[in-house]
Parts: C-alpha cells; structure tokens; sequence
C-alpha cells in the first residue's frame, strides 16, 4: 500500500496497489462523503448541546481495501470502493467505520390511471397502477427481485435527468425531466424541521449502517388507455447490452405496500406519496 495525505481533512489515506491518489480523488462519492463526515464532526464543537460536545469524535486516517472500475481501459473509472474509517475520540472510544462507497442512485414512481376513470383525484387509492420491475438481483440470490425502477446517477449527471433516462430505458416511457416531482425534495424541507445542520441531501438512505448510497425518489402519474395496462404487464424490457433483463409488473397501488415489501425504494416512495397527499401536497 501507499498513503497519501488529504489536504483538508489532513488525514493519511492508504492506498491499495493499483488505485492512484488521481482516480481516487477524482471519485466525487468520496469526496462527497468525505465532505460530509468532515462538516458533521465540526459540528461537535460548535454545538454545546451535541451529545459528543464534551468529547468530539474525529476522522484520524482512513483505509482503501479494494476497488472496482467500470468502462474500459484507457477510459476506467472509479466505480466501487470498499473502505475502513478510523473515528475515535480522545477517550479512544471508536465508531463503527467499515464503508461501501458507490454514489447516488434514483428511484421512480411511475402510475398509471385508466383514462376511462373519474374523479381520480378525489379518491385515496383509487383505481391506479404502480409499474415495477422483475429482474436479476445476485446480490440478494434473487433472479427475480420485485422493485421500483430505478438507477445509479453517472459521473455529471443530474438526479432528474438520471430518472427520466431510467424511465426510458426500463419502462419504455418518454418523460421529459422536468414532468417528474421529486418526493424526497418535497417532504425534506425547510418547513418540515428535518432537513437538520449535516447538510446530508433529501434523500433515502437504504443501507446508512453500512453503505453511502442515497437514493431520491421520483414521481410521474399518467393517464393511459385501459388496453394498455394489459400490454405492459409481463412485457420485456431493459438494455440488453448491459445485461438488464426486466420484465414489467403492474400493480395495483392499493397493494404496493405487500407487493414490494421487499424493497426498500418501493416502501419509501410510498410513505411519501401517502404523506404529501396527507398534506395536500399531491
């Protein structure tokens, strides 16, 4: 290993044979996470009421344990990281620091209403229909793993425009960015006393013990023929060159709540969809 030195935080970080000081520091979901750890441990000395005020925590070095690259050579970039912290106090008292990096990632809550119904709006469920996707899943053993659409956000690459991108790929739909609501963003607000001094983005954390991925959570209700719901269920989607092999569900929304309790993403969307519409926010 090799160790290079943050300039802020100055913190040593090793390095792994292999991994470059440039690649790593140009992989803004380190950065980023270093950015954020660093402003949350300031905040211990700067509240008196932070419960570790009396004896701060801080980032003494960090370790890259391995690392996977996507694209091809000459062109690969950082894609993975798997990581250790040292945090610790004075007292030498340590937080659990054992990290996968990977980056943002959206989600999406697409609906569809027959265009024969009435009055949608006034109802609570009513008659929709929430699309989600059947595909391979290794990481969790599943060939067929029950979810909302979604997908991780590129280097450069804008949260909407990740959605409406995903939304295309997977579902075969054309939306426009700006059509899409993010729910993440209208829940977490500056009204809603949760948004907080970390300044962590509005966003879902599904694995925060463990994991840096944040997945905001978009919206799109349409109206669509009622034939059409029949043709979208089971119909074959995904990019086929990237290994995507998704079949469509549709799902009455009334039932999302069991036909994606396995999903994080899907449960979250809908307790947010429920709460704004609580609000009269939707």
């Amino acid at each position: 290993m090799t160790t290079i030195t943050l300039k802020q935080p100055n913190i040593p970080v090793k390095l792994p044979e292999g991994l470059s000081e440039e690649k790593l520091l140009a992989f803004s979901p380190f950065n980023n996470w270093v950015k954020t750890l660093t402003n949350s441990l300031s905040l211990q000395r700067t509240n008196t009421s932070h419960p570790f005020h009396t004896d701060p925590y801080a980032l003494r070095s960090v370790t890259i344990q391995s690392f996977d690259l996507f694209g091809r050579a000459p062109n690969q970039r950082l894609g993975f990281l798997k990581l250790t912290a040292e945090v610790s106090n004075d007292a030498g008292e340590t937080l659990p620091g054992s990290i996968f990096l990977r980056g943002p990632s959206v989600a999406m809550l697409v609906i569809l209403v027959p265009d024969d119904v009435q009055n949608e709006s006034n109802s609570d469920y009513g008659e929709r229909y929430v699309v989600l996707t059947v595909q391979p899943r290794i990481p969790a053993g599943s060939l067929e793993f029950v979810e909302l659409p979604a997908g991780m956000v590129d280097e450069g690459g804008t949260f909407a425009g990740t959605a409406a991108q995903e939304i295309r790929e997977e579902l075969g739909l054309e939306i426009p960015a700006s059509e899409l609501r993010c729910l993440s963003d209208m829940a977490i607000t500056e009204e809603s006393g949760v948004k907080g001094e970390e300044g962590l983005p509005f966003a879902m954390y599904p694995s925060a013990g463990g994991c840096d991925e944040h997945i905001p959570i978009y919206m799109h209700e349409r109206r669509v023929p009622r034939d059409t719901l029949k043709e979208w269920t089971g119909k074959l989607t995904g990019l086929r060159d990237h290994g995507e092999k998704i079949t469509l569900k549709l799902v009455p929304m009334k039932d999302l709540w069991r036909e994606g309790a396995r999903d994080a993403k899907c449960l979250a969307a809908l307790a947010l969809w429920e709460g704004l519409r609580r609000e009269s926010k939707l």
